[in-house]
């Protein structure tokens, strides 16, 4: 007897028989694409940038947390096909879609990556076929945008297609939590969707969730997202409230952490970074406005996480005037541009900010970064052999934990701490303050 599309696709699932394209290689496309491949299954990953096909080709990984030697040995042994060619699709039995999902400068959410890859994909499979999409973006897309395509594009096999949602919940440079045992979230348009999403995941991670929708699967990651943008702009407003009482809010951050319920410790910053926190609560306001209802606890964070740059470089000029000096002219070296630490990332780091602030009041600006090997507007130096003390002021960006702290703070005229690194140091000299 014949199986029916969704029984043979479950058969093969179950048997580790599938064939994976991952289209998007970037931090969340390249893990998972060789996360696959590590269990045996024969990947497929798409990507227009052919220069990143050229360096995977040639045993190269980009990605901090995917190694080399890795991915040499995944292309070598033809687990990994890496390639620009979106008809290689044609063969494949499920499709993970792991497109960036960008704001344009109107804060608005950029669809066009995921269209162009609804397009491409909807263009190249074929019936019994299971297409996940990854990218993060409001509730509606999955639905509105890469099911219309395959609709659009390939009627006559679209009733034989299956699509869920999958948010993506990678952590550059996090070295507890990885693909294997972060519990992975699947809704599909359907519960046949649903269900195959389920088992091909399970292939890879431990704990999968499943929700009833792709809605749900959606608002799933703005809503971790958005929690944590919110508290973070609340701790940052904190912060600065507690700047005009003269009180150190890292202190009391730690003695409020010491109770057992109640309460969640959230730390400020000089602004938010990477690809999801500055990003995606912008996605369910643009959504949400669009339906007529105001998100003011949103919106309100965002005003104060987008504030904290130029708050940064006011304190700066601040502490400086205190010692008679200006920004003008003056020598500040930033320790860590990326946008957290021990990684190279610096999608959205306020460091891009706080150095266009630095520039336009005519500061020289330099930055110590192991992770980053160019940065706008701002001269690297090598931390070996850096002689601190000839900087006016050293602000902390990024507390990679590479930096040697306590040689920071001997050696620096000033120093403004934006990471709360300096707190168990002792012998501060005066000479430190945290934001």
């Amino acid at each position: 007897m014949e199986l029916d599309n969704y029984k043979l696709l479950k058969k093969k699932i179950s048997l580790g028989e599938v064939n994976i394209g991952v289209v998007g290689l970037g931090y969340v496309g390249l893990p998972l694409a060789a996360e696959f491949a590590l269990k045996g299954i024969e990947v497929t990953g798409v990507d227009v940038s052919r220069k990143k096909i050229k360096k995977l080709l040639s045993g190269e990984s980009y990605i901090q947390d995917v190694d080399s030697k890795l991915i040499k040995s995944l292309c070598s042994t033809e687990k990994l096909n890496p390639t620009s060619d979106f008809s290689e699709l044609k063969n494949m039995d499920a499709v993970v879609i792991c497109v960036p999902t960008p704001l344009r400068k109107s804060r608005d959410p950029d669809l066009s990556f995921i269209v162009d890859a609804s397009e491409k994909v909807a263009e190249n499979i074929s019936g019994g076929t299971i297409v996940i999409l990854e990218s993060t973006s409001y509730p509606g897309t999955t639905r509105e945008i890469l099911l219309q395509e395959i609709k659009r594009k390939n009627p006559s096999a679209s009733q034989e297609v299956f699509v869920a949602f999958s948010p993506e919940r990678v952590d550059p440079g996090n070295s507890k939590f990885g693909i294997g045992n972060t519990p992975k979230v699947v809704g599909g348009i359907d519960s046949k969707s649903t269900e195959l999403a389920e088992k091909l995941y399970q292939m890879i991670v431990k704990e999968v969730v499943t929700v009833k929708s792709c809605e749900e699967a959606e608002m799933v990651k703005l809503l971790e997202n958005t929690f944590r943008a919110v508290n973070i702009g609340l701790i940052n407003e904190m912060a600065q409230l507690c700047d005009r009482f003269s009180l150190d809010i890292w202190r009391i951050v730690k003695a409020a952490a010491s109770k057992p319920f109640g309460f969640m410790p959230f730390y400020p910053g000089p602004g938010l970074g990477g690809h999801c926190l500055p990003i995606d609560p912008q996605f369910l306001s643009w959504k949400a406005k669009s339906n007529k209802f105001y998100p003011h606890f949103i919106d309100y964070a965002e005003e104060i996480n987008r504030s904290m740059p130029e708050y940064v470089v006011g304190k700066v000029g601040v502490l400086l005037n205190e010692k008679k000096k200006s920004i003008n002219g003056s020598d500040i070296l930033l320790m860590g541009v990326s946008y957290k630490k021990n990684v190279g990332d610096t999608r959205e780091s306020p460091a891009y900010e706080i150095v266009e602030f630095l520039k336009k009041m005519k500061a020289r600006i330099s930055y110590i970064d192991p992770y980053v090997n160019c940065f706008p507007d701002a001269e690297k130096v090598e931390a070996g052999g850096v002689d601190y003390s000839s900087y006016d002021c050293v602000v902390i960006v990024t507390e990679h934990e590479i930096f040697d702290w306590p040689e920071v703070i001997e050696k620096s005229q000033l120093i403004l701490d934006c990471r709360g690194v300096t707190l168990e140091y002792e012998e501060e000299k005066k000479k430190v303050v945290r934001i």
